[in-house]
C-alpha cells in the first residue's frame, strides 16, 4: 500500500503529466508570461464550465475576496455578516479595508452559516453577508438572498472549497452578487502554486472587479479608481485550462471516495460523517467528521494513535475566528455554540483523488480502534 497522505498531488500530477508540460512549454515558446493567452481561455472555460457569465483571474483566493468587497464598495466602518467557522481569509479580506466581520452561528450538520440566525445581526452599517460554502458543500443560498433582498445588501460567496458543487440546481460562486475561488495546490481544482478568481453574472461588477484587480484602470495607465495588482499568472492559467477538464472527474472520485468512507463508519455512533443536503451536491474538498463526546485532549490523543500507524489527520478548524484576539472587537455579545462546540469536535480525514479503498480501509479501521482508546 502507498503512503497516506492527506492530499497526493504528485500521483495526480502523474495522470496529466503530458498534458500540463504541453501547456507549460507553450507559454514558455511564447514568452507571454504575464496576462497571455491562457489566461482569458481559462477564465471563459471556468465560466462556461460552471455555468456562468464572468471570471476573473487573480493573484490569490484571499485577493479574489478583497477585490469582490472593493467592487461592492466596502468601506471602513462597514459590517459584513459571515461564518466564524472557517479560514480566517474571508473575514481578514474584509478587515483589511477597514470593515467589521460580524460573526453568527453555524448549522451543526453542515457547518454552514445558519440563515435563522442572519437577521439579528444586520444593523444600519450591514453591507453584505458572505456565506461560505465549507468543506465542499453549499450554504442555504435562497434564504440568504431573500434576506439580502429585503435589506438592500450584496452577497458575496466564499466559494474556495466548492468549486463544481450546485444548490437548487445552481453553481456555487454565480448564486449571490459575486463569487470568488482559490486555485491553492489543495483545492478540487488547484494550481501549482497560487491563483483565485472573481465570479459574477453582473457586467458591471465583472467591469469593475477586472478593473480593480488591474491597478484601478481598464486601460493601461489610465487608472479610475485606486485598485491592486492581482493578476493569475499565465503558468497557473495554463495549468489549470489543463485540470478544468479533469474537474468532473476529479469531483467523481472525491464523492466515491467519501461514499466508501460513509459505508465504512456506518453503525458507529459517535461519528456523525458528513451531512448531504438533498437540495444540493458535496464535492468534498475535506471529509469531516463530527466525533460526539470528542475534546481537543482527546482528539489529539486520536491523531496521535493514527499518526503512529502512518494516517495523517487535520483540524478545520480549531478556533472559530470570533475566539481570536485578532477579531476581538467582532465578537458577539453571547456565545456561539455550534462553532465552539464543531471547533472541538471535527477531525478531518485524507481526502483526495488518489485514494485507493486499501487506504480508506486502513484509515478507518485504525481509526475505530483508536475510538476504543478514548
Amino acid at each position: 500500500m502507498k503512503p497516506i497522505q492527506m492530499v497526493d498531488l504528485r500521483s495526480q500530477f502523474e495522470h496529466i503529466r503530458t498534458e500540463i508540460l504541453q501547456g507549460i512549454q507553450e507559454v514558455l515558446d511564447t514568452s507571454a508570461f504575464i496576462k497571455g493567452p491562457a489566461v482569458q481561455r481559462f477564465e471563459q472555460a471556468l465560466a462556461r464550465k460552471l455555468g456562468g457569465a464572468y471570471a476573473v483571474g487573480v493573484g490569490n483566493g484571499t485577493d479574489a475576496l478583497q477585490i469582490a468587497f472593493m467592487a461592492i464598495g466596502l468601506k471602513p466602518g462597514d459590517e459584513v455578516i459571515t461564518s466564524p467557522f472557517t479560514f480566517i481569509a474571508t473575514a481578514e479580506a474584509a478587515a483589511l479595508l477597514g470593515a467589521k466581520p460580524v460573526f453568527v452561528d453555524i448549522d451543526p450538520h453542515t457547518f454552514n452559516l445558519d440563515p435563522t440566525r442572519i437577521e439579528a445581526a444586520i444593523t444600519p452599517r450591514t453591507r453584505a453577508i458572505v456565506p461560505i460554502h465549507l468543506f465542499g458543500q453549499p450554504a442555504d443560498m435562497d434564504p440568504v438572498l431573500e434576506i439580502a433582498r429585503q435589506h438592500n445588501l450584496m452577497v458575496v460567496e466564499d466559494n474556495a472549497q466548492s468549486i463544481g458543487a450546485t444548490y437548487r440546481g445552481r453553481s456555487a460562486g454565480y448564486i449571490g452578487h459575486l463569487g470568488t475561488l482559490s486555485f491553492f495546490p489543495s483545492k478540487n481544482l488547484g494550481a501549482y502554486g497560487d491563483g483565485g478568481a472573481v465570479l459574477t453574472n453582473d457586467p458591471d461588477l465583472y467591469e469593475r472587479a477586472r478593473m480593480i484587480a488591474n491597478h484601478g484602470a481598464r486601460k493601461k495607465y489610465y487608472h479610475e479608481t485606486v485598485g491592486v495588482n492581482s493578476r493569475l499568472d499565465t503558468l497557473q492559467a495554463s495549468i489549470l485550462e489543463v485540470k478544468l477538464r479533469h474537474l468532473d472527474a476529479y469531483t467523481q472520485a472525491r464523492q466515491v471516495a467519501a461514499d466508501r468512507y460513509d459505508a465504512l463508519f456506518a453503525g458507529e455512533e459517535r461519528i456523525q460523517t458528513p451531512y448531504r443536503k438533498p437540495d444540493r451536491t458535496h464535492v468534498f474538498h475535506q471529509y469531516t467528521l463530527r466525533i460526539r463526546g470528542l475534546t481537543p485532549e482527546k482528539r489529539t490523543h486520536l491523531q496521535t494513535k493514527l499518526r503512529e500507524k502512518g494516517i495523517p489527520t487535520a483540524v478545520y478548524y480549531p478556533v472559530p475566528l470570533h475566539q481570536l484576539p485578532v477579531f476581538a472587537h467582532s465578537t458577539p455579545p453571547h456565545p456561539l455554540p455550534e462553532a465552539e462546540r464543531a471547533s472541538q469536535e471535527v477531525l478531518s480525514l485524507p481526502m483526495h483523488t488518489e485514494l485507493t479503498p486499501e487506504q480508506q480501509m486502513y484509515i478507518a479501521e485504525n481509526l475505530l480502534d483508536a475510538l476504543k482508546t478514548l
